[in-house]
């Protein structure tokens, strides 16, 4: 299984990491980072199949696509946003990595505005 790779590549990072940190901490954040972007790529074709179903779903229940696009976006930002306050983190800069987490949480809200008017507007029309 795919799982057992990645649970391999990242303790063998992390037993890279806590060794190359004692000499050179640059060095020992950027093999977080490209681990970080490894494991990225190994289950991002494992999402392209849950969007493809999630598509089909809302196609079945006439739902506009530019809502599962939104949401979609919306689960992208927080995984990001997670991933680099996570390296910050690592780094020992927790402010930075708050700072991180807020723009993300912003972002989320932002971009949740039509999500949120649609369901105003549906609640509305619902009320005598």
């Amino acid at each position: 299984m795919e799982i057992f790779q990645i649970v391999g590549l990242c303790i063998v990072a992390t037993i890279l990491v806590v060794i190359i940190k004692v000499h050179r901490e640059d060095m020992a954040i950027q093999v977080s980072i490209v681990t970080g972007i490894v494991v990225f790529f190994l289950v991002a074709s494992k999402l392209s199949a849950v969007i493809q179903v999630l598509e089909s779903y809302a196609d079945k229940a006439h739902i506009d696509m530019q809502y599962l696009t939104l949401l979609l976006k919306i689960i992208g930002i927080a995984y990001i946003a997670e991933f680099g306050a996570e390296v910050c983190k690592d780094a020992g800069e927790t402010s930075i990595a708050s700072k991180i987490e807020l723009a993300g949480k912003v972002a989320v809200v932002v971009l949740a505005v039509p999500i949120i008017t649609s369901l105003l507007d549906l609640v509305i029309k619902i009320m005598p």
